[in-house]
């Protein structure tokens, strides 16, 4: 069974999160506090159900045990048996914690799992931001001294970290790389597409002294995030695309690193495509709508926030736009 593959969108409520994820189609209720919607998805708690199709109600997990290569391709086998992704859609109502994610040759050290990840802003406020790496001139003793001046009282620190952290002003359509070990922080007022190694290990640096859902301050992860920080992590920028084209249509090269790449479709014309059987292809709705069209005449609609998985097997594919200015993400395996 090879064929375009939607997924049901498993919520996640968050202290920092909003029902803004309900204009993008998902089962959000108003005031509520989802923050992230993980739409392909391999954990063992969290298994994303196939939506349509003669394999519905089928889990992600069922799927690579029963048809392997066919889905993941033949890039896949040296990553472990899981899907090696984890894709989500985050509405940050609020300004999420500083945090860092573990590099792999300190993960198992700290008993985690290696993250990178990548974020494309959909919806931006006008005075959002994004927090990432360090201003100049902030070292790891810095970091330390602040922590230990402010441990009795955590809410007196906010200036200190906001000092220390770089932060930034982003709008629809700009995307970010978070490699594992860089300081970073969402902040408020944005919806953004995730893409990630298939990590939930997060540990928080500090969290703007707020407490969690249930009334009481959330766990810091201090000792195993001085442990994770790249400290020479400097004011890092956002992403400047390397653009190639064809015909009338665009394609931004977002991000291209060993755990993904993250290719943009600037769709004005038919997008013809193939996936060869080196890896499976994500295809996810950024801006306007698009029509993706296999072989066999099946076609998915594809709205900003939307996603639909490619099996590795499935051969050649086209997309369309739908609408004018309409544009997809396509994630990949690199070879």
């Amino acid at each position: 069974m090879v064929y375009p593959l939607q997924f049901e969108p498993i919520l996640m409520e968050r202290v920092w999160g909003g029902d803004r994820l309900a204009r993008f189609g998902k089962p959000v209720s108003p005031g509520q506090h989802i923050g992230e919607s993980w739409e392909i998805s391999d954990r063992d708690k969290e298994q994303s159900v196939v939506r349509y199709g003669p394999l519905k109600g089928k889990t992600l997990r069922q799927l690579i045990e029963a048809h392997g290569e066919a889905l993941l391709g033949s890039r896949a086998a040296h990553r472990g048996e899981r899907f090696p992704l984890l894709i989500k859609l985050l509405d940050a109502r609020e300004r999420l914690s500083l945090q860092v994610h573990p590099p792999s040759n300190k993960a198992s050290q700290l008993g985690g799992e290696p993250k990178t990840e990548m974020w494309y802003v959909l919806e931006a406020d006008p005075r959002a931001h994004l927090i990432a790496g360090l201003k100049r001139g902030f070292t790891r003793d810095a970091i330390v001294q602040a922590l230990d001046q402010h441990k009795d009282r955590l809410a007196d620190s906010i200036p200190v970290f906001d000092a220390c952290a770089h932060r930034f002003p982003v709008s629809a359509g700009d995307a970010f790389f978070v490699p594992s070990g860089r300081l970073h922080a969402i902040d408020a007022g944005l919806v953004l597409i995730e893409v990630q190694q298939n990590s939930d290990t997060t540990y928080r640096v500090y969290d703007w002294g707020r407490v969690g859902l249930d009334g009481k301050p959330r766990e810091l992860h201090v000792r195993q995030s001085l442990e994770s920080i790249d400290f020479q992590d400097v004011a890092p920028a956002k992403q400047r695309p390397l653009m190639d084209y064809s015909g009338v249509n665009g394609l931004a090269r977002l991000v291209e690193c060993d755990e993904f790449c993250v290719h943009k479709l600037i769709l004005r014309n038919v997008w013809n495509d193939r996936c060869d059987g080196g890896s499976f292809h994500i295809l996810a709705g950024a801006e306007g709508e698009s029509g993706v069209v296999t072989p066999d005449g099946q076609q998915s609609i594809l709205k900003p926030g939307e996603f639909v998985l490619l099996p590795a097997a499935l051969g050649y594919y086209s997309v369309a736009p739908v609408t004018e200015n309409a544009a997809v993400l396509k994630v990949f395996l690199p070879s």
